[in-house]
């Protein structure tokens, strides 16, 4: 799928949760998704405009202290459903700490190690994120929230993803001492 039907499947996802403006979309897929999935303002409203032109979203007016309101059509809920079950190609990964550890003699051991660490104590930190996260999404599937589990899926993947660097921040810290 394309860069765009990509947005266009986020912004449908969002609005498949309620409606809102473009504004607490943007909010929304930060909060949420923006863990593990980015879209700026200039992503989003083309979106709109886009999927509005195609009657899969309706704009509900203007709301008080933000722009217009949208909603999903019915239309737009099986387009999403289509997406969401076509295959996926992953783009590759453009990872900056990768590319300069590539380099790192360059850079020096030392300059390497707090890159690093860095690295390690930021993990640490989205960790007690998460952890925070799984506490409430555990709360919301034992009260009967359907779209918790899956929520935890998604955050089971950070979590492992955080683990990963923190084992991986060790060995790549032994590698420079040696």
């Amino acid at each position: 799928m394309k860069r765009t039907s990509q947005t266009q499947l986020a912004v449908l996802g969002g609005l498949s949760v309620e409606p809102m403006s473009g504004y607490a979309l943007r909010q929304a897929i930060g909060q949420t998704i923006g863990h593990f999935w980015s879209e700026s303002f200039g992503q989003i409203y083309p979106a709109l405009t886009e999927l509005e032109s195609k009657g899969l979203v309706r704009r509900l007016g203007q709301g008080q202290t933000s722009g217009s309101q949208f909603e999903i059509t019915e239309a737009g809920l099986a387009q999403l459903k289509e997406w969401l079950a076509e295959p996926f190609e992953s783009a590759p990964q453009r990872n900056a700490l990768l590319l300069r550890l590539f380099f790192g003699r360059h850079l020096g051991d030392e300059a390497c190690r707090q890159l690093i660490r860095d690295t390690r104590a930021k993990a640490e930190l989205q960790l007690a994120q998460y952890a925070s996260i799984r506490a409430e999404l555990e709360a919301d599937l034992a009260a009967g929230d359907h779209d918790a589990k899956y929520f935890l899926i998604t955050l089971a993947a950070g979590e492992a993803t955080g683990r990963a660097l923190l084992a991986w921040s060790e060995e790549a810290l032994a590698l420079l001492n040696q």
